[in-house]
């Protein structure tokens, strides 16, 4: 006869398999182990999706009500089959909510209406996506690779209208040096770019900000990571040790210590200075990542 608070089905066989009698007089590790996957929480190697739209939802929870307005005048935000989570009526992805946060912080401090934007390395084009969909700039131009140039031009003509996808730029790395002398931008943007180009690509491009921006965004990591744990190096060694050879910040930290990120945050701060007449008017932690850092400089060169 079943006992009249006995276990159903399902937990006897987590007993059996998971929260084992060995299991259960082992300490030393055990929030780490399957034993707490089963009774502590979800065991993330297997879970990922379910932690991304656990950290999704709780980022759409977070927006404020101007950033919450921002998201919902991007259309076509489907487009591409998003991992999304239903928030207040909204489908939210993790890149749309990364989107909005980062135009929070560019708007704090600069206007981007009747502004002409350069953007190094946009992916596929969510940030121009977001910028256009808010704001009513007057030129928009990309710099990447050919690749990325034919993703991000090819998702920006299906989210975009006529009108503002007319208003967008694509350049190969080759074009960039053929702008004429007399083509200022108001804005620069480098978003998750820097921290995988070679230290003398983004010295380049820094240069290049310097001599033709008025105010520069960058958001990137402050450091580099080697905890295995945190991703498996799933792509092999050799990719782990050519990320450890990239971007300006190469120290390795513990990514998941805020002391320590802190601490980096200084040299992040300094080392995306485009030039010296240059200054940081804001900057801060990018969430909803640990060890990203974001930051606003203002060009107070005086005019020629």
């Amino acid at each position: 006869m079943p006992h009249k608070y006995g276990p159903s089905q399902l937990r006897m066989r987590h007993n059996d398999v998971h929260v084992t009698a060995e299991a259960a007089r082992e300490l030393d590790s055990f929030k780490s182990q399957p034993i707490n996957f089963k009774i502590g929480f979800w065991d993330p190697s297997v879970n990922g999706v379910r932690y991304l739209k656990a950290l999704t939802y709780n980022l759409a929870a977070g927006l404020s009500a101007e950033s919450r307005a921002r998201l919902r005048r991007i259309s076509n935000r489907n487009i591409g089959e998003p991992i999304t989570v239903k928030y207040a009526g909204d489908a939210v992805c993790m890149d749309y909510v990364q989107a909005v946060l980062e135009l929070e912080f560019i708007t704090a401090g600069f206007n981007p209406d009747g502004r002409r934007i350069l953007e190094i390395g946009a992916g596929y084009g969510r940030a121009c996506h977001t910028m256009l969909s808010n704001h009513d700039v007057a030129a928009y131009y990309i710099v990447d690779l050919e690749n990325s140039l034919t993703l991000s031009s090819g998702y920006l003509e299906k989210v975009l209208d006529a009108d503002q996808f007319a208003k967008v730029h694509f350049l190969t790395i080759d074009e960039v040096d053929e702008l004429p002398d007399s083509e200022r931008f108001d804005l620069g943007v480098g978003v998750n770019a820097f921290a995988e180009m070679t230290v003398d690509t983004v010295r380049n491009y820094l240069a290049f900000i310097d001599k033709r921006c008025d105010h520069f965004y960058v958001k990137d990591p402050v450091g580099k990571y080697l905890d295995g744990s945190l991703d498996g190096h799933s792509e092999g060694r050799e990719v782990v040790e050519l990320a450890l050879t990239t971007g300006m910040l190469q120290d390795v930290i513990d990514v998941h210590d805020s002391e320590a990120v802190a601490a980096h945050a200084r040299n992040f701060v300094s080392a995306y200075q485009p030039g010296a007449a240059w200054r940081c008017s804001a900057d801060g932690w990018a969430a909803p990542w640990s060890f990203y850092w974001q930051a606003l400089y203002k060009n107070e060169r005086p005019a020629a």
